[in-house]
């Protein structure tokens, strides 16, 4: 078990949580950074792709866009889950998504100690799948 790999993700969570979404320290420089589904999967690489695909994702938010994790659990000695609750008010439908009780997931891959790759699910049950975990397989450590 690689606890070190655990505690960067949770370091990188409590950042997000408070809406810090600027520090890239724990970011392997040619990092792939994906949005696996959502209103507009793809692809990015390294830190100003990145920051580009994370960007164009907070300019859809009215409200400060908000994360609160659930919990985390090691896949793997280079994977840990990030199980996520997202809120904040779009400005094109005004729909706040803590109404759609948004549960969505995030897989960062880790090698020696930077993130390699992220990939953001808006869709829990998809992460899963992807994984080959069901929800009661998927349990988290808080």
């Amino acid at each position: 078990m690689s606890q070190e790999n655990v505690d960067l993700a949770r370091s990188i969570s409590r950042d997000w949580e408070r809406g810090d979404y600027g520090s890239v320290d724990w970011a392997h420089p040619e990092i792939e950074y994906v949005f696996a589904d959502g209103p507009s999967p793809g692809t990015w690489r390294g830190l100003s792709g990145m920051a580009e695909g994370w960007g164009t994702f907070l300019s859809a938010w009215e409200r400060r866009f908000r994360c609160v994790v659930e919990g985390y659990r090691e896949l793997d000695d280079e994977r840990v889950l990030v199980l996520q609750h997202w809120g904040g008010r779009g400005k094109t439908s005004g729909l706040e998504v803590t109404q759609m009780t948004a549960k969505a997931a995030t897989v960062l891959h880790i090698r020696d100690g930077k993130v390699t790759r992220l990939v953001i699910y808006f869709d829990r049950e998809r992460a899963f799948a992807d994984l080959g975990l069901s929800e009661q397989d998927a349990h988290v450590d808080s």
